[in-house]
């Protein structure tokens, strides 16, 4: 067999971009539990619950169907468009033309990719939030988009500073804002009030404002979606997914909705690199959307039965965090005394067998805390919290 010659090299954008954090650190955890380590892993933020019943149900039986495996429509089902339309309409108040306004995707994170390939010429400016998800700030390496973080502090209660924006708009060619509220990692939950602002920040320089929008069900009673204020269709577009709120994260059934123009670039990204997805799993998905609130109420129970004891833990590690905070996670400032979160991590890792994750890792307004994940058994988390407890006795 030919060795791939010397002179072969990869395209300039893969020197761009770094293996994603969880990639390699889940690696690393498998391959010291396979040597017995046992860690207690309360990093990724995957639900570990099953969805409603009736929703697996619903795959099994379209599954056995003769006519269920072909491809299928790039736009997806127009049973499951006017599903999702349905929940926006019932949960958020948002009224949505299912043929035109909303586009299905295979999650969340392929539609941070093909939004931005959309609207990004090499050299447009990209707004991205420090802390925030680090998939925006890789897509935008690889699409050649000029990057430009904006704060996000303890002190602006995880808010953006609109005089940074206005400062960083007078000499950059922003084209598109990436906003995560409920956010993650911080919790925080945005107001009506603040999407009237970034609404009002989008249209007054034509900027397209992107609002990833899937923990708005977890532990928060009141839902928000950027499209509930007046105009934002016209500027605004936003990604919700039912991996968070219907435990349905290795389906990857997710959406995207703005006004038809914006949906129909989307589209064409889309429709150039997917065949849709499966027919199966689209119906299942059409049930999941139909759960009422005794299933959300259900699913929260258990996650704030974890939240008081990831607090728990978040006491024994020392660190402080704010209990309003909503979400899949808890996010807590570490001791003053520690150098970084990245070598608390390490230390806690190495000492109690437990991982958690370094706030470095969302950008530098994340190096001072650390992140845990609500995603594992209370009696887990309990469990880490004795391992720590148990670091200054061994």
């Amino acid at each position: 067999m030919k060795k791939a010659s010397n002179n072969i090299t990869p395209a300039c954008r893969v020197s761009e971009v770094k293996e994603y954090y969880f990639s390699t650190k889940l690696k690393e955890i498998a391959a010291l539990n396979a040597q017995g380590a046992n860690i207690i892993s309360l990093g990724v933020g995957g639900p570990d619950q099953p969805p409603h019943p009736e929703v697996i149900n619903t795959l099994c039986h379209e599954a056995q169907q003769p006519g269920a495996h072909g491809y299928q429509p790039y736009v997806g089902l127009p049973a499951l468009r006017e599903a999702y339309a349905g929940w926006y309409s019932r949960w958020y108040g948002v009224e949505i033309d299912p043929a035109t306004e909303l586009l299905p995707l295979i999650g969340s994170k392929e539609g941070i990719l093909h939004t931005t390939l959309a609207f990004i010429n090499p050299g447009d400016g990209v707004l991205v939030p420090n802390p925030g998800y680090p998939t925006y700030t890789s897509v935008s390496r690889l699409a050649g988009a000029s990057i430009h973080y904006y704060d996000l502090t303890e002190e602006s209660n995880w808010e953006p500073d609109f005089e940074q924006l206005e400062n960083i708009v007078k000499d950059s060619n922003i084209k598109l804002m990436w906003v995560n509220y409920p956010h993650m990692p911080t919790g925080k939950t945005a107001s009506k009030a603040l999407f009237e602002r970034l609404v009002d920040f989008g249209h007054r320089h034509g900027i397209v404002i992107v609002n990833d929008n899937p923990y708005s069900f977890i532990l928060n009673d009141n839902p928000l979606s950027i499209l509930q204020v007046e105009g934002a269709k016209d500027i605004a577009i936003e990604m919700n997914s039912l991996s968070k709120s219907h435990n349905m994260p290795g389906w990857r059934m997710g959406m995207v909705t703005s006004n038809a123009t914006f949906i129909n670039w989307i589209l064409k990204v889309k429709s150039n690199v997917d065949s849709g997805q499966y027919k199966p799993m689209m119906l299942a998905a059409v049930r999941a959307l139909q759960c009422d609130e005794q299933w959300y109420a259900q699913v929260n129970q258990v996650y704030a039965e974890r939240r008081k004891a990831a607090e728990q833990l978040m006491q024994a590690l020392g660190c402080t965090f704010d209990p309003q905070q909503r979400g899949l996670f808890l996010w807590g400032r570490i001791p003053d005394s520690v150098e970084s979160s990245e070598a608390f991590a390490q230390r806690i890792l190495d000492k109690a067998r437990v991982f958690v994750v370094p706030g470095f890792i969302f950008g530098t307004n994340g190096d001072r805390f650390i992140r845990i994940s609500l995603c594992a058994s209370t009696s887990n988390i309990q469990q880490a919290t004795q391992r720590v407890l148990n670091i200054d006795n061994n």
